[in-house]
């Protein structure tokens, strides 16, 4: 990365520098942090480095901090200037074009990480009730969990994506009797859901359990459904709401390694074990009948209790069970998923993993924020199907490219407003349409340097036009240097696409999808400007092949990350 480049350069200046004795009273031990950016000035240079930071140690004025620095440097493939404590670097031609073969020969491992740290990390994402459909925000977690899985493996991570699967609880039971009610209903019964608020919350009432109660009844005419046992009908509506999850998150392109049901959690003991193996460390304490958890001596703002009363298990008894487990299996990093209203639970999750001696900072946790629908800027009631309740209805209205994009394209602590009318247009106001149709377009050059043409009226052939086997062999041939003296843009695109490797990294230690996005819409609107200025296919046969070598760049770059976002890469639109 360049940027990488330029700092080891200012690194080891300033190593030099403080050897011959050049800045200061500054010695060999002292730390500083280096920071560098883009000028806001491009007649600057293309990177800058601000030493001024250094001043604190070496006790003399930044430029000739800078000055000092700058003496050490070797220059070899750019050029320096100071401005103040700013180093400003402007790279050669030579430099620049090293970018363009180096993407032509990696293709789809353009951008992965190199020497890195790698981790065997699990990514629980979703893990919702199997007792309805998806809501919108599930759609968001699934957007960005899987993105984020995508991304992790592109860095150089081994990724494993779970869902874990809350069918233990009351939960199951309400689903059950909420089945036997629409099942009676189709029957002809006159019965309905309670209409007090207070019951109405043990049932699922929605419409969505009734093509359930009919395939039930057809599965099984023989069935009394007033003498079966409830269990029976628990079990068939959990087994019909789990597969219609996995069929759409399948359609959704979310790809889980594993389905890990809190049900056989609890039937394999695990949960009893971490609780007796709490208890034998001294962790828990019975008051008014509950047994709690001391999750205070380990940062936690109050004791949490992990068994009532009444003897039943608390949610968290659960996760401490499973997330133990995560660990159990060899994991070196946990990443979850949630919604922002469970951030209080992070601390008793941490803290009950110290306990129990696993390394809590191991776990992170990415809270996610709420979706807001919206129609011609204006939020949708919630409440009614015809409204896209469902991320079912929303993928229908608008498409998975769409809901995908735009479930990602804003950071996942923030508020997302997915406006429904602008992700259906197709234009360039809608970024996932504006970032396709620059791939599209990539495309359509490419076919057209390949595809002979002939005039229908003369049946004379284009200019300079090229084969297949032709183009298969330019990118190895042509002078990388001309593309720079292609278009006055070439530089700033081939900057750009240079840029995309720093963006996987720095995405990919953040933990952000978003910026990917951000990255791509960048990349597109470099590209569209470059198009609208700069003719690729002519009978300039020399010119035509290092435009086309950036373009090919171009689509190796934009793919890769489309890719990472798991939005498809139309060739034609």
């Amino acid at each position: 990365m360049l940027k990488d480049f330029f700092l080891k350069e200012v690194d080891a200046g300033i190593k030099e520098a403080v050897k011959a004795n050049k800045l200061g009273q500054m010695g060999v031990n002292d730390k500083y942090t280096l920071i560098i950016e883009k000028p806001k000035n491009p007649e600057f240079g293309d990177f800058a480095v601000n030493v001024s930071s250094l001043a604190r140690q070496a006790k003399i004025a930044p430029p000739m901090i800078a000055n000092a620095i700058v003496e050490q440097l070797s220059k070899e493939n750019y050029t320096v200037s100071v401005v103040g404590g700013f180093i400003n670097f402007k790279i050669s031609d030579n430099l620049l074009a090293n970018t363009i073969e180096e993407i032509l020969n990696k293709k789809e491992n353009y951008g992965r990480g190199e020497g890195i740290n790698k981790e065997k990390i699990l990514l629980e994402y979703v893990s919702a009730n199997p007792t309805g459909p998806f809501h919108i925000g599930h759609g968001r977690w699934a957007a960005m969990g899987s993105a984020l899985a995508n991304l992790l493996k592109f860095y150089g991570h081994e990724v494993y994506q779970e869902f874990y699967i809350n069918d233990a609880g009351s939960q199951i039971q309400k689903l059950g009797n909420s089945l036997k009610i629409r099942i009676q209903q189709e029957l002809g019964e006159d019965i309905d859901f309670p209409t007090d608020e207070i019951e109405r919350k043990n049932f699922y009432p929605g419409d969505y359990l009734i093509p359930v109660a009919k395939k039930f009844l057809q599965e099984h005419p023989e069935i009394d459904v007033h003498t079966c046992d409830i269990q029976v009908l628990c079990d068939y509506a959990k087994a019909e709401m789990e597969a219609c999850q996995r069929k759409l998150l399948e359609g959704f392109r979310v790809h889980f390694d594993k389905f890990y049901s809190e049900l056989d959690l609890h039937k394999s003991g695990k949960v009893e074990k971490r609780y007796k193996e709490l208890m034998d460390k001294g962790f828990l304490y019975e008051q008014d009948g509950a047994m709690w958890f001391k999750s205070t001596q380990y940062g936690d703002d109050q004791d949490r209790v992990i068994k009532k009363a009444d003897g039943s298990n608390t949610y968290l008894t659960a996760d401490i069970a499973y997330h133990a487990d995560k660990f159990d299996r060899g994991f070196d990093r946990l990443i979850d998923i949630w919604g922002a209203d469970h951030h209080g639970y992070i601390a008793r999750v941490k803290a009950s993993l110290e306990a129990l001696g696993y390394n809590p900072d191991m776990l992170e946790v990415l809270l996610g924020q709420l979706v807001n629908l919206l129609i011609d800027g204006n939020e949708v009631r919630m409440g009614k199907r015809k409204n896209m309740v469902t991320l079912d209805d929303l993928i229908e209205e608008v498409g998975v490219d769409a809901t995908r994009y735009w479930m990602e394209m804003r950071n996942i602590d923030m508020t997302l407003d997915f406006d429904i009318e602008l992700a259906k247009r197709s234009t360039d106001e809608n970024p996932v349409f504006y970032v396709q149709y620059a791939y599209a377009r990539v495309c359509s050059i490419l076919r057209n340097a390949v595809n002979e043409k002939i005039n229908p009226e003369t049946g004379e052939k284009t200019p300079a036009p090229m084969t297949k086997p032709e183009l298969d062999n330019l990118f190895g041939n042509f002078d990388k240097t001309l593309i720079l003296k292609t278009a006055a843009s070439a530089k700033t695109l081939i900057l750009k696409l240079e840029e995309f490797k720093s963006v996987i990294a720095s995405s990919a230690q953040n933990r952000t999808v978003y910026t990917i996005c951000r990255y791509v819409q960048e990349l597109a609107q470099e590209f569209h400007s470059f198009y609208n200025s700069n003719r690729v296919i002519s009978d300039d046969k020399e010119l035509m092949n290092a435009r086309l070598g950036l373009v090919e760049a171009i689509r190796i770059t934009l793919k890769n990350a489309l890719d990472i976002l798991a939005v498809s890469a139309p060739e034609k639109m």
